[in-house]
């Protein structure tokens, strides 16, 4: 497994990032049994960040991966977590209060002394200036305190990581997390990297099959996306199964081409996924990439090529 550097900390990730939220049977139950195996399969095949939050499951994903990591038995120094605050089952809360108790309870959960990466969650649903005024300055102490070692924020609109990082001293924001914004319908994501590598910011992107739209199955009934975007994927989708080929693993290997982004974080909650995510980067590595389809695939979502859909308050 490819590990690349995150911006200026001396992280190297993973090319393909383990995102716990169905580990909090976000996406149907699992058992801690699964769990377990799951975890235990990703650092098998060189997986070594893992990524959680305390809203997903309402705080289950934290315990579950906690206790895989933990069953396991990996060095706490061979593997990087992240978890976030400010974005919890009962609402959103950026208060300087609110993240120190919040840091305190993920530890717990988690069953470690440190988190590597805490990230201010979908900020877009907050006020950005108390983000940059208050929810930031307490993250620096909490890293001051040895809690947290990086700072990172995440949302859906590409705006608010400017807004945020033109407001703050440079240096104390480490890490971006972007989702559904550099995968095979929309690479919005790329136009921002150079102003992110100007600051010294790692990328982490998200959602590579575009929260279910570039799958076989197709996205989930509340998806955001409009119709004629779920409609694009649905036929790209087809398209590549009568051909015998499979939309997701092409996703996957389209998003992981981009080396400025320092891993590709995909939700795993079986053995058999962690098995498909890394086999689609490791055929890459040797340089199997079904360029044909990709480019047939490509044409066909390009009438819908970088529709996204509105999230958050954002609010000033």
């Amino acid at each position: 497994m490819e590990l690349r550097p995150l911006g200026n900390t001396d992280l190297k990730l993973s090319c393909v990032g383990f995102g716990a939220s169905p580990l909090g049977s976000v996406f149907g139950p699992i058992s801690d049994e699964e769990a377990i195996a799951t975890v235990r399969e990703a650092f098998r095949l060189g997986i070594n960040f893992f990524d959680t939050s305390p809203y997903y499951g309402g705080t289950l994903s934290e315990k579950v991966l906690g206790k895989a990591l933990k069953a396991v038995g990996v060095p706490r120094n061979e593997y990087i977590v992240s978890t976030k605050c400010g974005r919890y089952k009962d609402g959103f809360d950026f208060s300087a209060e609110r993240v120190i108790k919040s840091i305190d309870e993920s530890l717990e959960r988690l069953q470690m002394d440190y988190v590597d990466i805490l990230q201010c969650h979908d900020i877009e649903f907050g006020s950005l200036d108390q983000v940059v005024k208050e929810t930031i300055p307490v993250l620096q102490k909490l890293k001051d305190s040895g809690k947290i070692r990086f700072i990172g924020i995440t949302g859906l609109p590409l705006g608010i990581f400017n807004y945020v990082l033109d407001r703050v001293p440079p240096g104390t924001v480490d890490v971006i997390l972007s989702y559904c914004h550099y995968s095979v319908n929309d690479t919005t994501l790329e136009d921002l990297i150079p102003y992110l590598k100007s600051k010294g910011v790692g990328v982490i992107s998200a959602s590579p099959l575009a929260m279910g739209l570039l799958t076989e199955s197709g996205p989930p009934e509340w998806h955001p996306a409009s119709p004629e975007l779920k409609a694009a994927c649905q036929t790209a989708a087809d398209f590549c199964k009568k051909k015998g080929k499979d939309i997701s693993k092409l996703a996957m290997q389209y998003s992981l081409c981009n080396k400025d982004i320092s891993t590709i974080l995909v939700g795993m909650k079986s053995v058999e996924q962690v098995q498909v995510n890394v086999a689609a980067a490791t055929e890459l590595a040797k340089g199997f990439k079904d360029e044909e389809t990709l480019a047939e695939v490509e044409e066909i979502l390009k009438p819908v090529k970088n529709q996204t859909w509105p999230s958050g308050i954002q609010q000033i």
